[in-house]
């Protein structure tokens, strides 16, 4: 039985083909369209998975969209009745939107998926999953868990905005719910509206910005103090009653009342690009603690009301790694596995598998693979030497072809070992937001530079972002405070104290630059202000292209950590097709892209159009 999952309409629109309980493929729409966190139907992603399975919808027995907006649009008329008159503005903008695409969306998707070869709406079943579900779905069946307690935790649903769940063999019973406008992702989202940040997106540079807090200033206190008294009412299960007061998500066109929150805090709200100051960095820090705090009473309740030992996690909060961290570190469960496309893009994959599990009824076999049942998450398109060879002819590109792959590793470690920027391109895309070496940007943690390198100069985004290591996962207890597998980046790890360098006693007190650049460790590319990475381990058996490059590094270095960023710039999508990398790669520093067996050499290649500012197409992301 093969079923296609889709997700779209709000952000981050994905589709996902399972095929008998396997995830044979998943990929976001933003890939194809280049247009970051793209919300439209998820044309591309769903031609991608159909190639996957024969081309056609002629093999497909059904498709599954991951919420029930009947549900939503119930939900949006009674939050406006409630909070009339004070949402009209937003209640005329809404509804015309709702009225035309999505209460009819049936029919909409129907005359989407009508344009696609071989569909037939009396043969393929359009089925509805809720939206929640979709996410405990796509938490627990790829899970290495036989039975789990499930937490998923976003924005919002149709109602629900978190929930505690059972897993058990092919069964989720709803155990708990939260309901709108009270929610833990939309409070996480307030405070990266306030502090300047793109909303759905900008998410994790509050999480990367709130180390740069000081814990002991009277800052820190008085926010938190304020936050815990006037914003947020936190209940010791975790759930928690959010003053709307201070608001304007629910009925309005913002997420605050900005007067209110100047009035609370003593602080306006940042402009997006300014300057960031010592106190927003103090604001970012109180709201990662509370956010933190919610999180562990809310796993403690998910722990009372199932008994499990494991605990799988979905939803946009579950893209918190620091949180993560902290619930590893409380040791309410023994294992703990998180869904590494955990925002809405993996609704598409739980849609699809509650579909196979729940509505058909189909019995839950053994992951069959590594660790569980994500094949490492490398689900995405792929592309033979021959399509790199004719894109790079096209584009006019300079390349050399290396034959021996040892021979390419080694290559492409020499020039990592000498302070090169690599762009990584090979295999299956990764799905999910964090790449992990498939479509990944490469340098060495060893060297004190390279962070503001590729921060200013590859990426173009802010300093104070950190960059992720991957390390062999043979190589993991020499470094790192963690040995367990952590493949997909969704967990921070403190770097071992013995490569640790001492910090000034008045280090809090310095400015965040001074802060930034002070070296904290022997891979101090990859070390962040509080001594911690957001790590993932590199296992043979999931990729054993990536082991073999990062272990001919460490032969030749002594060290088995690279830095691993995601290849693009700011506001771009991660790199889909051979185009898109080499395009890339030219309006970086980077200084070698390798594709498949390919070499690129950025000096050897034709310059571009001098006459063309390239740079006037990056936004803020």
């Amino acid at each position: 039985m093969k079923i296609i999952g889709i997700s779209a309409y709000y952000h981050d629109a994905a589709a996902a083909l399972v095929e008998d309980g396997r995830i044979i493929a998943a990929a976001q729409e933003e890939r194809f369209t280049r247009k970051k966190h793209d919300p439209s139907f998820p044309s591309g992603a769903v031609s991608f998975c159909l190639s996957r399975a024969g081309g056609s919808f002629d093999n497909i027995d059904a498709v599954v969209f991951y919420d029930k907006p009947w549900l939503k649009f119930e939900r949006l008329l009674q939050t406006y009745y409630i909070f009339a008159p004070r949402g009209l503005r937003s209640f005329i903008a809404s509804m015309p939107v709702w009225i035309k695409e999505k209460i009819f969306l049936k029919e909409v998707i129907y005359d989407e998926l009508s344009k696609m070869k071989g569909f037939d709406r009396d043969r393929v079943k359009l089925l509805f999953s809720e939206h929640h579900l979709s996410h405990a779905a796509s938490a627990f069946y790829p899970s290495p868990f036989g039975e789990s307690a499930i937490l998923t935790v976003d924005g919002v649903g149709e109602w629900a905005t978190a929930s505690v769940c059972r897993g058990e063999n092919e069964g989720i019973k709803v155990l708990k719910e939260l309901k709108f406008p009270h929610s833990l992702g939309l409070f996480y989202t307030a405070f990266t509206y306030y502090l300047g940040f793109k909303v759905n997106s900008g998410e994790y540079k509050l999480m990367g910005l709130s180390p740069y807090g000081d814990p002991d200033s009277e800052n820190f206190k008085r926010f938190k103090r304020a936050i815990l008294e006037e914003i947020v009412d936190l209940k010791e299960d975790g759930s928690l009653f959010l003053n709307q007061e201070y608001f304007n998500y629910a009925a309005g066109l913002t997420m605050t009342d900005d007067r209110g929150w100047r009035k609370l805090f003593g602080l306006g709200r940042r402009v997006p690009e300014s300057e960031i100051l010592q106190e927003h960095c103090d604001l970012a820090l109180a709201a990662q603690k509370i956010t933190e705090e919610a999180v562990v009473r809310m796993a403690k309740t998910a722990k009372t009301l199932t008994g499990s030992k494991n605990l799988a996690i979905a939803g946009g909060v579950g893209l918190n790694c620091v949180a993560n961290r902290r619930l590893l570190d409380e040791k309410i469960f023994e294992n703990i596995w998180v869904q590494p496309a955990a925002g809405d893009a993996g609704g598409a994959v739980g849609a699809a598998l509650a579909a196979y599990h729940i509505h058909y009824a189909k019995k839950r076999e053994e992951t069959g693979g590594f660790y569980d049942g994500m094949s490492g998450s490398y689900l995405g398109p792929e592309y033979s030497d021959f399509e790199i060879e004719e894109k790079a002819k096209k584009l006019g590109a300079r390349y050399k072809r290396v034959q021996d792959y040892g021979e390419l590793c080694g290559f492409v470690a020499e020039r990592v070992a000498r302070g090169g920027v690599v762009g990584w391109f090979r295999g299956r895309m990764e799905w999910g937001p964090r790449a992990l070496g498939n479509r990944s940007i490469l340098g060495d943690a060893r060297n004190k530079d390279i962070q503001k390198r590729m921060n200013l100069k590859t990426k173009f985004r802010e300093s104070f972002r950190p960059f992720a290591p991957s390390v062999l996962f043979e190589e993991t207890g020499k470094y790192f405070e963690d040995t367990a597998p952590l493949p997909y980046m969704m967990f921070t790890s403190g770097v071992k104290k013995g490569r640790r360098n001492a910090l000034p006693e008045d280090y809090n007190k310095l400015p965040i630059k001074d802060k930034l650049y002070f070296t904290r460790s022997d891979i101090p590319a990859v070390t962040h202000l509080d001594f911690s990475a957001r790590l993932q381990t590199v296992h043979r058996q999931t990729n054993p292209d990536f082991w073999n490059l990062m272990e001919a590094f460490r032969k030749k270095t002594g060290c088995g950590v690279m830095v691993n960023t995601s290849f693009n710039v700011r506001g771009e999508p991660i790199v889909c097709s051979p185009e898109d990398a080499y395009r890339c790669f030219m309006k970086t520093d980077m200084d070698l892209l390798v594709m498949g067996n390919y070499v690129f050499d950025k000096g050897e290649q034709p310059k571009p159009d001098e006459t063309a500012d390239w740079k006037e197409d990056l936004v803020m992301d």
